[in-house]
């Protein structure tokens, strides 16, 4: 009998934290300024295949990437309007062939590189024209290579080939199915279905890979499912939407039909806090979740406790046998 005691308060040792449980803080890095690592406004962030993190350093006009801990790897870029130069980076997506995409606000158009930032090609200019742009904010890649933009104040989503070539565009100014109000974050799910951040409108709208509306949720307001501007868009492979908020300083996911199903983060500088989040991105096995927090100039990321496994105090194991 004392055997089997032993063994059982061995089996519990270890204590799994509920998937119900939420989101809890991981780590973070960076803080405001040019050097390596440091930020001015970090705004797009994404997950290579390979477990490299992307982050737009927008206002110092360059790309850093980093160790899916924060360890400092590389950059590129400088200001300008030249091939491999940025103005004020925002949107960042990572193709299943390691490119790198990123949209620039303040040159209308979208440029990719290899991993380690390569210049490969760019497309586009300010426009309403197919392929032209007005500050383009979010971008995405589908799994078959199909990158989509959010063209923002076109107030529509416009997808392209691998190299830029024009396939489609839907949306106009409104309200309406469909239509946008400064879309910004738009995130491809594994099924193909297009996700956009319709972020004026407060809310999130889905569609089919060629444009077609399939639904959408959200109103203004600080509740379970409402939004208040809306910016970054995630979609894991389990088909949970991940949304950032710009003004409730908050992380909200959802069913892929947009049934609520949790929430973290609250306005501040601490652990877990944000200041006008930008964008999110998942790792590829939607173990971690990883945001540009704008206004603090820096990176967090969070663990999904569903995998967060954590050793029981000596007290609550003993407190199981009494």
């Amino acid at each position: 009998m004392k055997r089997m005691t032993t063994f059982t308060i061995a089996a519990f040792a270890i204590i799994a934290i509920p998937a119900s449980g939420g989101w809890i803080y991981e780590g973070e890095w960076g803080s405001r300024g040019t050097g390596n690592g440091e930020f001015q406004i970090p705004f797009g962030v994404a997950f290579s295949r390979n477990g490299v993190v992307y982050v737009t350093d927008s206002t110092n006009h360059r790309v850093q990437y980093f160790t899916d801990t924060g360890s400092y790897l590389g950059k590129w870029g400088t200001p300008g309007r030249g091939s491999g130069e940025f103005l004020e980076p925002v949107g960042i997506a990572t193709a299943p062939n390691d490119h790198v995409y990123v949209t620039e606000w303040g040159n209308h158009r979208v440029q990719y590189f290899t991993a380690t930032g390569s210049y490969l090609g760019r497309w586009g200019s300010f426009g309403s024209g197919n392929g032209s742009f007005a500050y383009p904010r979010g971008i995405a890649v589908a799994p078959e290579g199909t990158v989509y933009v959010a063209d923002s104040n076109n107030h529509r989503v416009q997808s392209f080939t691998s190299t830029g070539s024009f396939l489609t565009t839907w949306g106009s100014l409104g309200t309406g199915r469909g239509q946008f109000y400064f879309p910004d974050g738009v995130a491809v799910g594994a099924d193909g279905n297009v996700y956009v951040v319709d972020s004026v409108n407060h809310r999130v709208q889905y569609f089919t890979a060629s444009g077609e509306f399939l639904g959408m949720w959200g109103s203004k307001g600080s509740g379970d499912g409402q939004f208040d501007r809306p910016c970054g868009v995630a979609v894991g492979p389990k088909g949970r939407v991940f949304v950032t908020e710009t003004d409730n300083n908050r992380i909200q996911y959802f069913k892929p039909t947009g049934s609520f199903l949790g929430k973290w983060g609250k306005p501040g500088s601490g652990k877990g806090e944000f200041n006008k989040p930008g964008d999110i991105a998942l790792s590829t096995d939607a173990k971690y979740a990883y945001v540009a927090d704008r206004n603090n100039d820096r990176a967090q990321y969070f663990e999904d406790t569903e995998y967060a496994v954590k050793p029981a105090s000596l007290g609550r194991v003993k407190a199981l046998f009494k």
